[in-house]
């Protein structure tokens, strides 16, 4: 039988994680600016490829700016009764202009050694040249039909479709941060797929490119919010052990 571990920290963390549930009816009080900053900072650390984090969080907490991306969110209860909505957006030219930025940190930091600076300097340039040559339109087809001979090649970043992916891939990680951090800040959160991802660009004046891969209510848990038991697959369809 396996030893449980009581540790605290796994302990912390299994509170956590199991008070994170997709709430859908919030309570309408608004949420404390410091609260919702807190969790966005530490979403700022979630890993992502080359550490290039293509993506912004769009914090949305006006009213009536509110109310047409919960309208753009084809009316879901939770963002329409969430006081907070966190709009997560990707693309390679974000990614782009986080690769510019992390190389003059290296150039500039007086911490990395020049072993570190130098493996750091490869790793930037690297990205850039890919997610650069990659946006090229020829690539769209011949990655196409490269994915159906090597099905792992449509990963890459590289393609119209292909950097859209990667940059909402990595985005996932920021957003899954996001909520884990707001259940242990006390904060109910729901993501929602159910939107008009062209509607929710032109509401917020996004670029051609973006691509929206979630969109997460923050809030409270109103008292009338449903919760049911947290189903899960059983553990031998789940995990394949080797």
């Amino acid at each position: 039988m396996q030893k449980q571990d009581t540790s605290p920290l796994w302990t912390a963390f299994q509170d956590v994680n199991r008070r994170r549930r997709a709430i859908r009816e919030f309570a309408p009080a608004a949420l404390p600016d410091a609260d919702v900053r807190a969790v966005l900072e530490e979403a700022a650390r979630a890993p992502s490829s080359g550490n290039l984090q293509p993506y912004q969080l769009h914090w949305v907490r006006e009213p009536a700016l509110k109310a047409r991306l919960a309208e753009a969110c084809s009316g879901q209860r939770a963002a329409v009764s969430a006081p907070t909505l966190v709009i997560v957006a990707a693309s390679r030219e974000i990614a782009l202009r986080t690769a510019s930025q992390q190389l003059s940190y290296v150039e500039a930091s007086s911490s990395l050694p020049e072993r570190s600076k130098d493996y750091h300097r490869g790793q930037v340039k690297m990205f850039r040249r890919v997610l650069e040559l990659g946006s090229w339109a020829l690539w769209t087809p011949l990655a196409a039909l490269a994915a159906l001979v090597r099905p792992s090649l449509a990963l890459l970043p590289i393609g119209h479709l292909g950097s859209r992916s990667w940059a909402a891939r990595n985005a996932s990680f920021a957003a899954q941060t996001l909520m884990l951090a707001a259940a242990a800040r006390g904060i109910d959160s729901c993501p929602m797929e159910g939107f008009s991802a062209p509607r929710i660009c032109q509401i917020l004046g996004l670029p051609r490119g973006t691509v929206i891969p979630v969109v997460i209510a923050l809030g409270h848990r109103a008292e009338k919010a449903r919760l049911e038991h947290q189903w899960r697959r059983e553990w031998p369809d789940l995990v394949v052990e080797h």
